[in-house]
């Protein structure tokens, strides 16, 4: 992977906490518009980690593909990863 690690590993971390947060409001049975929140919080920082891999994964393994045939995988990569993130 070529994404920068540590901001990679940093929106993780963040998104983590959030999700410990989540736990513990489920354990005080906390309102349930605010544990929502958190959990739309949580999957906000994950697809911000995300979208950092697949924007370096397009800079690199596809920018650098090493031929029509290697581009054409990276491209059926892309598109199948794109059908997953939208349902």
């Amino acid at each position: 992977m070529v994404a920068d690690h540590k901001a990679v590993k940093h929106q993780i971390a963040i998104a983590i906490g959030q999700l410990e947060g989540v736990l513990k409001m489920i354990d005080e049975d906390s309102y349930c518009i605010d544990v929502s929140n958190q959990i739309l919080a949580a999957i906000a920082g994950l697809k911000k980690a995300d979208n950092m891999v697949i924007q370096a994964h397009l800079r690199s393994c596809v920018e650098h593909a090493k031929d029509q045939k290697d581009l054409d995988q990276k491209m059926i990569e892309i598109g199948d990863l794109l059908k997953r993130i939208s349902r």
